[in-house]
């Protein structure tokens, strides 16, 4: 008996280490994506994801169409991930590009898995819907979990998101999903 205690207990801390261990990466990868204080951090996006509040800043702005669509914010760097009922599935914050697309109605026109950023930097689940001037606008997720160095002198148009945001908004933003950018 005292030999299964044992490797009971052995089991128990070693899930215990695990879960600790995945937190806090989980931690450390919203912190390295979080390059400027003021829009983005953990609090805030959790906080998102439990305020129905109309009136409240992090709800689904009013004006942002009815169907599944994805939702941008350019105000708040805010993205809601909408089902067809009204229903906010997923929603997050975002780093801006220097190129916003104009307030409107678009389309998912092309996605890809991975590709290198304008920034030079390796990003996966990359899912574009408008342009400006040749500039590429979308949404992606740096592999190593960085934020965008934003040069405003360079036109960019990557919103950068977190990977486990970006593994949501690849897995619902499909090819011709309705993107709805709102002020």
């Amino acid at each position: 008996m005292a030999g299964n205690s044992s490797a009971i207990v052995a089991g128990l801390t070693t899930a215990a280490l695990l879960t600790v261990g995945v937190l806090g990466y989980q931690a450390s990868a919203n912190a390295r994506v979080a390059p400027h204080a003021a829009r983005t951090d953990t609090a805030r996006s959790a906080a998102l994801r439990a305020d129905r509040g109309k009136d409240s800043p992090t709800a689904l702005p009013r004006d942002s169409g009815q169907g599944a669509r994805v939702v941008y914010a350019l105000g708040t760097d805010r993205v809601w991930l909408v089902e067809n009922d009204g229903k906010v599935r997923h929603a997050f914050v975002v780093s801006p590009s220097t190129v916003d697309p104009e307030p409107g109605t678009y389309r998912v026109t092309s996605r890809s898995k991975t590709v290198t950023g304008s920034d030079g930097i390796p990003v996966e689940h990359v899912v574009r819907f408008a342009s400006d001037d040749g500039t590429a606008i979308g949404f992606s997720a740096a592999i190593d979990g960085s934020a965008p160095e934003l040069d405003p002198k360079i036109p960019t148009g990557g919103i950068r998101e977190t990977r486990a945001d970006g593994e949501a908004m690849w897995k619902f933003a499909t090819i011709g999903r309705k993107v709805v950018v709102v002020r």
